[in-house]
């Protein structure tokens, strides 16, 4: 299975944002409404600025307590990102989300975000397909 099909699989594909001027107690709200970990920074919308997850939030808090949600986002974000591409695949991005300790990736097509994935979608994806190769092994076995 490949990152594009683990995209067309999800039942969202929008993809929620937040400037880097934003204030992290919007983004905090914004995680808190959508049920999601995390936010893409960006200043105009297109372009990859960052990612902003719970992990940061919550690291940066136990630091310097509440204060930091009156910050802009800039100032907590991951700016030094790691990303795929559509035709990687899943066992991949496994990979790198293993080796990297991080549970979402930015999916880059020409230079443009066209989705996150989770390390949730790809265990999820990785699963379905471990069922249907099993499913067929049992078939040609049985003699179906």
């Amino acid at each position: 299975m490949i990152v594009s099909q683990i995209l067309k699989s999800k039942a969202d594909h929008g993809i929620v944002s937040v400037k880097p001027t934003d204030h992290v107690r919007a983004a905090v709200v914004l995680l808190s409404e959508k049920r999601i970990g995390t936010v893409v920074v960006s200043a105009d919308g297109v372009s990859l600025d960052g990612i902003l997850s719970e992990r940061d939030i919550v690291r940066e808090m136990g630091k310097r307590g509440t204060a930091c949600l009156d910050e802009p986002v800039s100032a907590l974000m991951t700016a030094k990102l790691i990303t795929c591409a559509p035709g990687d695949s899943a066992d991949a991005v496994l990979e790198m989300m293993t080796n990297g300790r991080f549970r979402h990736l930015p999916v880059m097509d020409d230079g443009k975000m066209i989705g996150l994935i989770s390390i949730g979608d790809v265990v999820k994806a990785r699963l379905a397909e471990l069922s249907m190769e099993k499913n067929a092994l049992e078939g040609m076995i049985m003699g179906h």
